[in-house]
């Protein structure tokens, strides 16, 4: 009866270590994504871009996917010189079983300078690599109604 008792135990020890790794990891990919929030509103564009991994790639809305360093840098650059603020906030965490990799979707706000506010969701997947949480994969839409497409000016249609 010892022994079942110990093997339960030992049982139960070794899946709550679990449970408390991946609680740990939940934390660090929120606590990471919350200072990539702040950073992006202080306008730290070497901050924001340096939460993103080596070889991440991102998924602007209405854009061509940017798949470098160099052009993260220059999306943000843009982006960070056109908005007044910009927060952005995790709803959910679900963490890979492997411990090494996270989807992580939220929730944003920002305002550009002409006053225009926006609002939408992203989703982003972490990946730790080499005990840091970076992010690999980001993307992010509008909330709000697509603009509707502009009709040519009366008396000026393509000819065919």
């Amino acid at each position: 009866m010892k022994t079942k008792s110990i093997l339960t135990f030992c049982i139960a020890l070794a899946f709550s270590g679990t449970a408390f790794a991946a609680g740990a990891d939940d934390k660090a990919v929120r606590d990471a994504d919350a200072a990539w929030s702040k950073a992006a509103g202080a306008k730290d564009l070497d901050k924001t871009v340096s939460f993103y991994a080596d070889d991440a790639i991102v998924l602007p809305p209405n854009e061509a996917a940017v798949t470098s360093k160099d052009g993260i840098r220059n999306l943000w650059k843009g982006f960070i010189d056109s908005v007044t603020d910009i927060t952005w906030k995790a709803t959910r965490v679900e963490m890979a079983k492997s411990g090494d990799m996270a989807c992580l979707t939220g929730t944003y706000e920002m305002t550009m300078k002409d006053g225009t506010k926006d609002h939408g969701k992203y989703c982003e997947v972490w990946e730790k690599k080499g005990g840091t949480w970076k992010c690999g994969t980001d993307i992010w839409n509008s909330d709000l109604p697509a603009a509707p497409a502009s009709s040519p000016a009366p008396g000026t249609a393509e000819k065919k």
